[in-house]
């Protein structure tokens, strides 16, 4: 695969993912609506447009959480891993949603005010030095110019126009704006309830979500430490034939060691399409294969097979007895490295 052909586009799985997805959306809002209004607890009487507008925005906060679940979740076990294929449909639909509870927000609380429905929102509370009637508004807003902006930078031809660097550096806003949803719904909504099961169950999602980040962080393959050049693997009997060992060489560099039969070969872990972790893929047809999008690189030389011209870092092997040392030092993109033998065939 490469940018400039793109034979993965919707198919079967995608279909019945987007499916699922909407399926999903639809039935939590029924059950919601349906139990919503009794379990609510509100200080104040919730009409059926009040407990529309929570629907969608409860949907919305639970979709964030999960999306930012998957990642985490994909590193720690690898069965994870179909759902991270296709995580930007998922975003794209949780903007929707989010857009959705937006527009039912300001149709209902602005739609007779003699200003404008937006203006009136950013005026009508101008509260900022106090806790409580903070005007919660703002989080919202630049929550969801957030996720606008990374449903409508979805497409590859975003990656592709803006650079992997940039577009992974844009995408990463996701973290702050669910930290402003997260502040949105204590500031807002948690004001107006009694019940503390809404409280808990926002609360469940934001601390999941924090602990599976940690828990993959500390799960992660160590930060090398030996000031050589080179640094131990591990023993060649224990990477998987077809599949790669990662080494973390820095906070921002990895290296993939992979066996192929009775060989072994490096690369980078971040494939040159989107960054993909390279390390959780596996050899296919003699290329290594992205576990994202499915680019593929010849592992003696980090090249795309022809016609494709991608090319990612290399790296030398050496064997100490049974432990397979790396040259910490990477070869220019796409530069040829005899893959190291193996003292058994495998």
């Amino acid at each position: 695969m490469s940018v400039k052909y793109v034979p993965v586009q919707w198919n079967r799985n995608k279909w019945i993912y987007d499916a699922v997805l909407l399926a999903c959306v639809v039935g939590y809002a029924w059950i919601f609506l349906k139990l919503g209004a009794p379990a609510a607890g509100a200080t104040r009487p919730v009409d059926d447009a009040v407990l529309r507008m929570r629907a969608f925005g409860s949907c919305a906060f639970l979709m964030l959480s999960l999306i930012l679940c998957i990642g985490p979740l994909a590193r720690l076990d690898a069965r994870f891993l179909p759902l991270l294929y296709n995580r930007r449909h998922f975003g794209v639909l949780t903007a929707l949603v989010a857009l959705t509870h937006a527009v039912a927000v300001l149709d209902w609380y602005y739609a007779f005010s003699p200003t404008p429905p937006l203006q009136a929102l950013l005026t009508a509370n101008t509260g900022f030095g106090r806790a409580l009637g903070f005007p919660f508004e703002f989080f919202g807003i630049f929550a969801l110019i957030v996720l606008g902006v990374l449903a409508a930078t979805s497409h590859d031809f975003w990656l592709g126009f803006l650079s992997p660097p940039v577009w992974k550096a844009l995408h990463l806003l996701i973290y702050p704006a669910y930290g402003a949803v997260v502040a949105h719904v204590a500031l807002g909504y948690f004001q107006d309830v009694d019940n503390p099961g809404f409280a808990l169950v926002f609360g469940g999602a934001a601390l999941v979500v924090a602990g599976l980040h940690l828990a993959a962080a500390r799960a992660g393959a160590p930060v090398a430490a030996d000031p050589a050049d080179w640094l131990p693997v591990a023993r060649w009997d224990a990477i998987p034939d077809g599949g790669a060992i990662i080494v973390r060489l820095s906070a921002d560099e990895a290296a993939a060691v992979f066996r192929n039969g009775a060989t072994l070969s490096a690369v980078s872990n971040a494939c040159a399409h989107q960054n993909g972790p390279l390390g959780e893929g596996r050899i296919l047809d003699g290329c290594i294969t992205c576990p994202w999008h499915g680019f593929q690189y010849r592992p003696e030389d980090g090249r795309a097979p022809a016609p494709f011209t991608e090319r990612i870092p290399t790296y030398r092997l050496r064997l100490d007895g049974a432990v397979v040392m790396l040259d910490r030092r990477a070869n220019p993109p796409g530069t040829a490295v005899t893959p190291l033998a193996l003292p058994v065939a495998a």
